[in-house]
């Protein structure tokens, strides 16, 4: 692996890059905080691919890509004067101290989850958690942009810090059991459609909290089984066309027979 130097060597190197674009090309000129935004989602999304599909080489790319992003808001933050890159470092090393009394203070903490309710606690005594109103919620770091079940997987999180929620897995299982229940009834006496939702809404929100008891990742769960069903239906559509069938033409039970040997091959390969 590279040595320290080579590490501040390379950095250098991007942090020169970085100057040289802005100063040269036509592109990079134009960009603003605000254009590079959605390219940053969407670079952030395929650090996520890679790192479900466990492929190295390309969680080393879009690492670059991401850390690329940084760089480059850092150099927009200098040019206003606001701030730098070593003015992003130095903020987060501040707060990673600050955050970790248990190595760099006297705090003692017992296991991991003790560590995440200090975390959520200092969160808490931290300016960017005090609404305009003044009122302290451990609520107010939730990003509101956040896609919906990373969202839930967090207010649980941190609703858990605050010392809100179920003991005992079987107790979660139950309340998702409940919500379910009041789902069927709504759907079986024909509710409103917005009912319906708020109660589909609960179900979720339950078995995501449930996710957490199970210590499963509700977000890479869903994402797992997203792929699975999209290997499995791409090799329905590639083998029934093999055979001269046409996928609207055949019935349910002919599809099922294509995803079966789907599954088969698959488990064959585990």
């Amino acid at each position: 692996m590279n040595s320290i130097e080579q590490k501040k060597d390379a950095f250098e190197r991007m942090l020169i890059i970085m100057d040289e674009l802005r100063a040269k090309c036509p592109w990079d000129q134009k960009q603003t905080f605000e254009s590079l935004r959605h390219l940053t989602i969407e670079e952030m999304y395929e650090l996520g691919d890679a790192i479900l599909d466990k492929n190295m080489l390309n969680i080393k790319k879009e690492l670059g890509d991401v850390l690329l992003h940084i760089i480059f808001y850092a150099k927009l933050g200098s040019e206003t004067g606001e701030f730098d890159i070593a003015d992003v470092i130095h903020a987060e090393c501040d707060k990673l101290v600050s955050r970790h009394p248990h190595i760099y203070g006297d705090v003692k903490v017992e296991n991991e989850q003790q560590v995440k309710e200090n975390w959520e606690k200092i969160k808490l005594k931290e300016k960017d958690a005090i609404t305009t109103d003044g009122f302290r919620s451990v609520l107010n770091g939730v990003p509101l942009s956040l896609p919906a079940v990373v969202k839930s997987w967090r207010i649980q999180e941190k609703a858990r810090a605050a010392g809100f929620d179920w003991e005992k897995p079987e107790d979660v299982w139950a309340k998702v059991e409940e919500e379910l229940s009041e789902l069927k009834l709504e759907i079986s006496t024909k509710s409103a459609h917005v009912k319906i939702e708020d109660e589909f809404g609960d179900v979720l929100f339950a078995l995501i909290n449930y996710a957490r008891f199970l210590n499963v990742n509700p977000e890479d769960a869903l994402e797992r089984t997203n792929k699975k069903f999209i290997r499995r239906f791409q090799y329905l559509e590639k083998e029934s066309q093999k055979d001269g069938k046409k996928m609207e033409d055949m019935s349910l039970t002919e599809m099922d027979v294509y995803w079966d040997r789907a599954k088969a091959e698959e488990k064959n390969k585990a």
